[in-house]
Protein backbone atom coordinates (compact mmCIF):
# COMPACT_ATOMS: atom_id res chain seq x y z
CA UNK A 1 0.00 0.00 0.00
CA UNK A 2 1.08 3.96 -0.22
CA UNK A 3 0.04 6.88 1.66
CA UNK A 4 -0.64 10.28 0.00
CA UNK A 5 -0.13 13.34 1.41
CA UNK A 6 -0.93 16.83 -0.24
CA UNK A 7 -1.38 20.24 1.26
CA UNK A 8 -2.55 23.79 0.21
CA UNK A 9 -1.31 26.58 2.68
CA UNK A 10 -4.20 28.72 1.01
CA UNK A 11 -7.04 26.30 1.59
CA UNK A 12 -7.33 25.17 -2.19
CA UNK A 13 -8.38 21.26 -2.01
CA UNK A 14 -7.45 20.94 -6.01
CA UNK A 15 -4.23 21.52 -4.70
CA UNK A 16 -4.15 19.66 -1.95
CA UNK A 17 -5.31 16.29 -4.24
CA UNK A 18 -2.96 17.20 -7.03
CA UNK A 19 -1.28 13.66 -8.03
CA UNK A 20 -3.87 11.76 -6.22
CA UNK A 21 -4.92 8.72 -8.90
CA UNK A 22 -7.51 6.52 -7.45
CA UNK A 23 -7.38 6.50 -3.90
CA UNK A 24 -9.10 3.96 -1.82
CA UNK A 25 -9.65 5.42 1.76
CA UNK A 26 -8.89 9.80 2.07
CA UNK A 27 -8.86 11.89 5.50
CA UNK A 28 -9.48 15.48 5.24
CA UNK A 29 -7.98 18.21 7.71
CA UNK A 30 -9.19 21.50 7.11
CA UNK A 31 -9.92 24.76 8.25
CA UNK A 32 -13.05 26.35 9.89
CA UNK A 33 -13.96 28.76 7.53
CA UNK A 34 -13.72 26.28 4.67
CA UNK A 35 -14.68 22.70 6.38
CA UNK A 36 -18.12 22.30 5.04
CA UNK A 37 -17.40 23.33 1.25
CA UNK A 38 -14.32 21.17 1.25
CA UNK A 39 -16.40 17.95 2.48
CA UNK A 40 -18.49 18.65 -0.24
CA UNK A 41 -16.11 19.17 -3.21
CA UNK A 42 -13.76 16.02 -2.00
CA UNK A 43 -16.73 13.81 -2.51
CA UNK A 44 -17.31 15.36 -5.93
CA UNK A 45 -13.52 15.03 -6.80
CA UNK A 46 -13.65 11.06 -5.53
CA UNK A 47 -17.16 10.24 -5.34
CA UNK A 48 -17.70 6.96 -3.43
CA UNK A 49 -14.82 6.75 -1.70
CA UNK A 50 -14.71 6.22 1.99
CA UNK A 51 -13.39 9.21 3.70
CA UNK A 52 -13.55 11.05 7.00
CA UNK A 53 -12.61 14.24 7.92
CA UNK A 54 -12.03 16.94 10.81
CA UNK A 55 -10.95 20.33 11.47
CA UNK A 56 -7.08 20.33 12.83
CA UNK A 57 -3.82 21.12 11.24
CA UNK A 58 -2.14 18.65 9.34
CA UNK A 59 1.68 17.36 8.65
CA UNK A 60 3.99 15.13 6.85
CA UNK A 61 7.57 16.91 7.02
CA UNK A 62 6.16 20.26 7.13
CA UNK A 63 2.93 21.28 8.91
CA UNK A 64 -0.36 22.64 7.90
CA UNK A 65 -1.35 25.04 10.38
CA UNK A 66 -4.51 26.73 8.55
CA UNK A 67 -5.51 26.08 4.72
CA UNK A 68 -6.31 21.95 3.76
CA UNK A 69 -4.75 18.84 3.48
CA UNK A 70 -5.31 15.25 2.18
CA UNK A 71 -4.17 12.27 3.48
CA UNK A 72 -5.00 9.12 1.11
CA UNK A 73 -4.35 5.21 0.65
CA UNK A 74 -3.92 3.80 -1.93
CA UNK A 75 -2.56 0.83 -3.75
CA UNK A 76 -3.71 -2.17 -1.39
CA UNK A 77 -6.02 -1.46 1.16
CA UNK A 78 -9.42 -2.12 1.63
CA UNK A 79 -11.73 -0.11 3.64
CA UNK A 80 -15.04 1.14 4.84
CA UNK A 81 -15.93 4.80 6.81
CA UNK A 82 -18.73 5.53 8.53
CA UNK A 83 -20.25 7.79 11.66
CA UNK A 84 -21.26 7.15 14.99
CA UNK A 85 -24.46 9.93 16.11
CA UNK A 86 -25.53 11.84 18.89
CA UNK A 87 -22.15 10.52 20.95
CA UNK A 88 -23.20 12.92 24.10
CA UNK A 89 -26.40 10.95 24.20
CA UNK A 90 -26.53 7.26 22.73
CA UNK A 91 -23.78 6.26 20.82
CA UNK A 92 -24.34 2.39 20.62
CA UNK A 93 -27.27 3.30 19.14
CA UNK A 94 -25.56 3.20 15.64
CA UNK A 95 -23.57 0.19 16.66
CA UNK A 96 -24.74 -2.33 13.58
CA UNK A 97 -23.03 0.23 11.43
CA UNK A 98 -19.56 -0.85 12.78
CA UNK A 99 -20.64 -4.09 13.11
CA UNK A 100 -21.17 -4.22 9.24
CA UNK A 101 -18.55 -2.49 8.33
CA UNK A 102 -15.93 -4.88 10.51
CA UNK A 103 -17.51 -8.03 8.40
CA UNK A 104 -17.12 -5.83 4.96
CA UNK A 105 -13.73 -5.48 5.41
CA UNK A 106 -12.62 -8.90 6.64
CA UNK A 107 -10.88 -6.56 9.48
CA UNK A 108 -8.51 -9.08 11.43
CA UNK A 109 -6.14 -8.54 14.42
CA UNK A 110 -2.49 -8.24 12.74
CA UNK A 111 -3.88 -6.50 8.97
CA UNK A 112 -6.79 -4.03 10.22
CA UNK A 113 -6.88 -0.76 11.97
CA UNK A 114 -9.87 1.88 13.33
CA UNK A 115 -9.40 5.13 12.48
CA UNK A 116 -11.78 7.76 14.10
CA UNK A 117 -12.17 11.66 14.33
CA UNK A 118 -14.69 13.05 16.85
CA UNK A 119 -16.33 15.82 18.17
CA UNK A 120 -16.39 14.92 22.12
CA UNK A 121 -17.24 12.57 24.69
CA UNK A 122 -13.98 10.57 24.10
CA UNK A 123 -14.48 8.05 26.75
CA UNK A 124 -17.71 6.73 26.31
CA UNK A 125 -17.09 6.57 22.30
CA UNK A 126 -14.27 4.71 22.97
CA UNK A 127 -15.72 2.29 25.39
CA UNK A 128 -18.61 1.67 22.39
CA UNK A 129 -16.51 1.16 19.66
CA UNK A 130 -14.33 -1.31 21.67
CA UNK A 131 -17.64 -3.49 22.56
CA UNK A 132 -17.00 -4.62 18.77
CA UNK A 133 -13.31 -4.04 18.01
CA UNK A 134 -12.25 -6.27 21.24
CA UNK A 135 -13.46 -9.22 19.60
CA UNK A 136 -11.29 -9.11 16.99
CA UNK A 137 -8.91 -6.98 18.92
CA UNK A 138 -8.36 -4.33 16.03
CA UNK A 139 -6.55 -1.65 17.11
CA UNK A 140 -7.57 2.09 16.95
CA UNK A 141 -5.76 5.13 16.47
CA UNK A 142 -7.48 8.47 16.27
CA UNK A 143 -8.06 11.88 18.01
CA UNK A 144 -10.40 14.99 19.09
CA UNK A 145 -11.31 17.73 15.95
CA UNK A 146 -11.76 21.54 16.72
CA UNK A 147 -14.99 22.89 15.91
CA UNK A 148 -17.41 20.18 16.83
CA UNK A 149 -17.74 18.98 12.97
CA UNK A 150 -16.70 15.74 11.70
CA UNK A 151 -17.30 14.31 8.14
CA UNK A 152 -17.96 11.17 6.36
CA UNK A 153 -18.35 10.07 2.78
CA UNK A 154 -19.15 13.20 1.96
CA UNK A 155 -21.34 14.49 5.22
CA UNK A 156 -20.85 16.95 7.59
CA UNK A 157 -21.99 15.39 11.21
CA UNK A 158 -22.34 17.18 14.72
CA UNK A 159 -21.81 15.19 17.99
CA UNK A 160 -20.60 12.29 16.00
CA UNK A 161 -17.75 10.15 15.89
CA UNK A 162 -16.62 9.22 12.09
CA UNK A 163 -13.98 6.37 11.42
CA UNK A 164 -12.71 4.39 8.87
CA UNK A 165 -11.79 0.63 9.03
CA UNK A 166 -8.45 0.30 6.78
CA UNK A 167 -7.61 -3.22 6.28
CA UNK A 168 -3.96 -3.53 4.98
CA UNK A 169 -3.92 -6.02 1.81
CA UNK A 170 -0.17 -6.08 1.41
CA UNK A 171 0.87 -6.75 5.04
CA UNK A 172 0.61 -6.20 8.61
CA UNK A 173 -0.48 -2.82 10.85
CA UNK A 174 0.84 -2.16 14.47
CA UNK A 175 -0.49 0.65 16.87
CA UNK A 176 1.70 2.67 19.12
CA UNK A 177 1.46 5.52 21.88
CA UNK A 178 4.04 7.63 23.03
CA UNK A 179 4.49 9.13 26.45
CA UNK A 180 7.21 11.60 26.94
CA UNK A 181 6.77 12.36 30.50
CA UNK A 182 7.40 10.05 33.96
CA UNK A 183 6.71 10.34 37.39
CA UNK A 184 7.70 13.71 39.90
CA UNK A 185 8.96 12.26 42.81
CA UNK A 186 6.36 10.06 45.01
CA UNK A 187 3.47 12.24 44.80
CA UNK A 188 -0.04 10.50 44.27
CA UNK A 189 -3.28 11.77 45.24
CA UNK A 190 -7.04 10.49 45.15
CA UNK A 191 -9.29 12.64 43.25
CA UNK A 192 -12.79 14.14 44.92
CA UNK A 193 -15.49 16.98 44.21
CA UNK A 194 -15.15 15.80 40.87
CA UNK A 195 -17.69 17.06 38.19
CA UNK A 196 -17.71 13.87 36.06
CA UNK A 197 -20.02 16.11 32.73
CA UNK A 198 -17.50 19.12 33.07
CA UNK A 199 -14.15 17.15 34.16
CA UNK A 200 -13.40 19.20 36.74
CA UNK A 201 -11.24 18.11 40.03
CA UNK A 202 -12.26 19.58 42.92
CA UNK A 203 -9.67 18.31 45.21
CA UNK A 204 -6.83 16.09 46.24
CA UNK A 205 -5.84 14.28 49.06
CA UNK A 206 -9.03 16.34 50.65
CA UNK A 207 -7.27 19.66 49.72
CA UNK A 208 -8.07 21.96 47.17
CA UNK A 209 -6.89 20.69 43.85
CA UNK A 210 -5.35 24.37 42.45
CA UNK A 211 -3.51 24.78 45.49
CA UNK A 212 -2.45 20.96 45.64
CA UNK A 213 -0.91 21.70 42.21
CA UNK A 214 0.60 25.25 43.35
CA UNK A 215 2.27 24.12 46.23
CA UNK A 216 3.96 21.28 44.41
CA UNK A 217 5.34 23.26 41.66
CA UNK A 218 5.40 26.42 43.11
CA UNK A 219 3.34 28.77 40.27
CA UNK A 220 1.04 31.22 40.04
CA UNK A 221 -2.02 30.67 39.12
CA UNK A 222 -1.52 32.51 36.04
CA UNK A 223 1.18 29.85 35.58
CA UNK A 224 -1.21 26.94 35.75
CA UNK A 225 -2.40 26.58 32.65
CA UNK A 226 0.69 26.58 30.66
CA UNK A 227 2.80 24.73 33.49
CA UNK A 228 0.69 21.86 32.36
CA UNK A 229 2.66 21.70 29.14
CA UNK A 230 6.02 20.35 31.82
CA UNK A 231 3.57 19.14 34.18
CA UNK A 232 -0.15 17.23 33.40
CA UNK A 233 -1.02 14.35 36.16
CA UNK A 234 -1.56 10.87 35.38
CA UNK A 235 -4.19 8.51 35.49
CA UNK A 236 -2.86 5.07 36.56
CA UNK A 237 -4.38 2.58 34.24
CA UNK A 238 -2.93 -0.72 35.31
CA UNK A 239 0.36 -1.15 34.28
CA UNK A 240 0.03 2.06 31.71
CA UNK A 241 -0.27 5.93 32.89
CA UNK A 242 -2.65 8.23 31.06
CA UNK A 243 -2.13 11.73 31.04
CA UNK A 244 -4.82 14.40 32.07
CA UNK A 245 -3.66 18.04 30.86
CA UNK A 246 -5.36 21.11 32.89
CA UNK A 247 -7.19 23.56 30.36
CA UNK A 248 -8.33 26.17 33.01
CA UNK A 249 -8.29 27.13 36.82
CA UNK A 250 -12.11 27.48 38.27
CA UNK A 251 -12.13 28.82 41.64
CA UNK A 252 -10.29 26.25 44.08
CA UNK A 253 -10.49 23.60 41.52
CA UNK A 254 -8.87 22.26 38.26
CA UNK A 255 -10.68 21.82 35.06
CA UNK A 256 -8.99 19.11 32.89
CA UNK A 257 -9.52 18.05 29.26
CA UNK A 258 -10.16 14.43 30.19
CA UNK A 259 -12.76 12.98 32.88
CA UNK A 260 -11.39 12.05 36.40
CA UNK A 261 -14.02 10.13 38.84
CA UNK A 262 -13.94 10.53 42.60
CA UNK A 263 -11.45 8.37 44.23
CA UNK A 264 -9.65 7.86 41.20
CA UNK A 265 -5.89 7.72 41.85
CA UNK A 266 -3.94 10.46 40.05
CA UNK A 267 -0.34 10.87 39.89
CA UNK A 268 1.81 14.13 39.41
CA UNK A 269 3.95 13.79 36.03
CA UNK A 270 6.58 15.56 34.33
CA UNK A 271 8.45 15.92 31.27
CA UNK A 272 11.28 13.85 30.51
CA UNK A 273 13.93 14.12 27.93
CA UNK A 274 11.13 14.09 24.95
CA UNK A 275 13.99 13.82 21.56
CA UNK A 276 15.40 10.82 23.27
CA UNK A 277 12.08 9.27 23.68
CA UNK A 278 11.03 9.95 20.06
CA UNK A 279 14.25 8.10 18.92
CA UNK A 280 13.59 4.86 21.30
CA UNK A 281 10.20 5.24 19.32
CA UNK A 282 11.45 5.34 16.55
CA UNK A 283 13.98 2.71 16.55
CA UNK A 284 11.12 0.65 18.05
CA UNK A 285 9.49 0.56 15.15
CA UNK A 286 11.92 -0.30 13.12
CA UNK A 287 12.70 -3.40 15.30
CA UNK A 288 9.13 -4.39 14.97
CA UNK A 289 8.93 -3.55 10.97
CA UNK A 290 11.46 -4.80 7.94
CA UNK A 291 9.50 -2.51 5.86
CA UNK A 292 7.39 0.03 6.05
CA UNK A 293 4.63 1.58 3.83
CA UNK A 294 3.18 4.33 5.67
CA UNK A 295 3.19 5.92 9.43
CA UNK A 296 0.18 7.60 10.17
CA UNK A 297 0.25 9.79 13.42
CA UNK A 298 -2.17 11.75 15.61
CA UNK A 299 0.13 14.34 18.14
CA UNK A 300 -1.76 16.21 20.64
CA UNK A 301 -2.21 20.21 20.57
CA UNK A 302 -0.01 20.20 24.04
CA UNK A 303 3.10 18.50 22.34
CA UNK A 304 2.90 20.51 19.11
CA UNK A 305 2.80 24.18 21.57
CA UNK A 306 5.34 22.81 23.58
CA UNK A 307 7.75 21.43 20.89
CA UNK A 308 7.26 24.73 19.01
CA UNK A 309 8.07 27.08 21.88
CA UNK A 310 10.88 24.82 22.06
CA UNK A 311 12.09 24.97 18.41
CA UNK A 312 11.62 21.17 18.06
CA UNK A 313 8.77 20.56 15.89
CA UNK A 314 10.38 21.16 12.56
CA UNK A 315 13.09 18.45 14.06
CA UNK A 316 10.47 16.07 15.30
CA UNK A 317 9.04 15.98 11.77
CA UNK A 318 12.48 15.49 9.99
CA UNK A 319 13.15 12.87 12.29
CA UNK A 320 9.77 11.13 12.13
CA UNK A 321 10.46 10.96 7.97
CA UNK A 322 13.62 8.62 8.87
CA UNK A 323 10.38 6.07 9.10
CA UNK A 324 9.43 6.81 5.58
CA UNK A 325 5.94 8.29 4.70
CA UNK A 326 4.92 9.63 7.85
CA UNK A 327 2.26 11.86 7.97
CA UNK A 328 -0.86 13.05 10.41
CA UNK A 329 -2.85 15.49 12.10
CA UNK A 330 -2.65 17.78 15.48
CA UNK A 331 -6.07 16.86 17.96
CA UNK A 332 -7.29 17.79 21.04
CA UNK A 333 -7.32 14.77 22.52
CA UNK A 334 -5.62 11.30 21.60
CA UNK A 335 -7.13 7.53 21.00
CA UNK A 336 -5.74 4.65 21.44
CA UNK A 337 -7.52 1.42 21.12
CA UNK A 338 -10.20 1.86 24.32
CA UNK A 339 -8.22 4.72 25.94
CA UNK A 340 -8.31 8.58 25.68
CA UNK A 341 -5.39 10.15 26.35
CA UNK A 342 -3.94 13.70 26.69
CA UNK A 343 -0.75 15.57 25.91
CA UNK A 344 0.32 11.63 23.71
CA UNK A 345 1.25 10.82 20.32
CA UNK A 346 -0.57 7.65 18.87
CA UNK A 347 0.25 6.13 15.50
CA UNK A 348 -0.23 2.95 13.25
CA UNK A 349 2.64 1.73 10.97
CA UNK A 350 1.89 -0.14 7.81
CA UNK A 351 3.72 -2.72 6.44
Amino acid sequence: MKQFFGMSLCGELQEAVRGLDRPQFIMLLSNKDQFEAHVKELERIFPGVPSIGCIGMSYDTKIVEHGVGVIAFLNGVQAAANVLEQVSVMPVKYIERLKRDVQSVGASQNDTVCIDFCTGNDACVLTTINTVLKHKKISLVGGTGDAGKVSANGKVYEDAVVYGLVKNLSGKVKAYKENIYHRLENYQFIASRTEKANYVIGALNDRPAKQVYQDILKVSEQDITTQTFKNPFGKINGDDICIISIKEVKGDALTCFRQVNDSDVLVMLELGDYKAVVRQTIQQIQNDFQRISAVFSVNCLFRYLLFTQNNYMQEYLDDMSALGNHAGFVGYGEHYNNRFVNQSMTCVVFE
